[in-house]
């Protein structure tokens, strides 16, 4: 036997000696399933699923540069005395909404934030409330923070964003609702403080081309309360809009006047361009005290919108006061906005 066949002989020899140990047999990961956003359309444009669950979520808001200009534009600080001033506003809105057995329950958070300068901003809480078969509670704005376009016309109350309960019925096309407000910032007479409670109503809709709201108001602890009355009517090129105010004593509902009137015509010019010029009359404004003056007031303006890409505006607006018993003013602003 020569020298290659032991060498094989003894090679065969060990492999037969040896145990056979199997390989750990390779697993690969199986990956985890992938649950993809899915387009809720139940509630509008907008909203889709939350993953996991079914609750449909929805996120718009804007940003928003605007120049003040006039008599002490409006800002963050008060040292502020010229006749310019330039502020940036962004707001986000998360809105979610799912099915239940009383219908839709809606939770609503509003986030804005406002820069004056680098160091004059300030984050709050804009609106944050839930909302459920007519029922809603929490910080939310009022019926009188409606208005016809909200530039000339003052026919509001100085603060409408409160905490609130308020039930509102909607059929088609008229809504009609109360709601228990707390008044904690707004107008208090002589020997009144922030522990204010009132009740307002509101009732509105649509009728063909015409649309229209009454909004009322009492103020248990000023014990005075107002109504209001505005609509609008499709009439050439344009919407005409009306409203009137009565006030009896000042209150956290209404406080600018015993009685105004304000009219406006929003001519839509072309698709992108809208032209409104209003005016306001005063009677017995307020000016100081815990009643009216026996002195009126006038305000005239003009306000002009422009689209000038989708969800991108311009908004230039200028508006002069005239007060029986004061010095006039003239102010206005220009506006960029983009909405999301």
């Amino acid at each position: 036997m020569n020298i290659r066949m032991v060498l094989l002989a003894s090679a065969a020899a060990f492999a037969a000696s040896t145990p056979v140990l199997a390989a750990d047999a390779i697993v690969a990961a199986e990956p985890e399933p992938v649950e993809y956003v899915r387009v809720c359309d139940a509630y509008g444009t907008g909203y889709f699923y939350i993953p996991g669950t079914e609750t449909c979520l929805k996120i718009e808001g804007y940003i928003r540069f605007q120049v003040d200009v006039g008599d002490r534009p409006l800002n963050l600080s008060d040292d502020n005395d010229s006749d310019w001033d330039a502020r940036t506003r962004g707001q986000v809105q998360f809105t979610a909404k799912s099915d239940t057995e009383y219908g839709p329950l809606t939770g609503v958070i509003v986030m804005q934030f406002n820069a004056d300068n680098s160091s004059e901003q300030e984050a709050i809480l804009d609106s944050a409330y839930l909302d459920i078969a007519g029922f809603r509670a929490g910080l939310f704005y009022s019926w009188w923070d409606d208005g016809l376009s909200g530039e000339t016309d003052d026919i509001g109350s100085i603060v409408t964003l409160h905490n609130s309960i308020r039930y509102q019925y909607e059929s088609g096309d008229f809504y009609a609702g109360l709601s228990v407000d707390e008044l904690e910032d707004g107008f208090y007479k002589t020997g009144e403080g922030p522990n204010n409670v009132g009740v307002a109503f509101g009732v509105g809709g649509t009728a063909g081309a015409f649309s229209y709201q009454v909004t009322g108001g009492w103020d248990f602890d000023n014990e005075d309360g107002a109504i209001r009355a505005m609509g609008t009517v499709e009439i050439g090129p344009g919407a005409l809009g009306l409203a009137a105010v009565y006030s009896s004593g000042p209150n956290s509902y209404y406080s600018a006047a015993e009685w105004v009137i304000a009219a406006e015509y929003a001519i839509k010019a072309t698709d992108k361009l809208k032209i409104t010029p209003g005016v306001q009359y005063y009677s017995d404004v307020y000016e100081a005290g815990d009643d009216f003056s026996d002195n009126e007031a006038w305000k005239v303006g003009l306000t002009v919108d422009y689209q000038i890409v989708d969800n991108f505006y311009a908004k230039a607006s200028v508006q002069y006061f005239d007060p029986e018993d004061g010095d006039d003013s003239t102010s206005g602003y220009f506006r960029l906005q983009r909405s999301f």
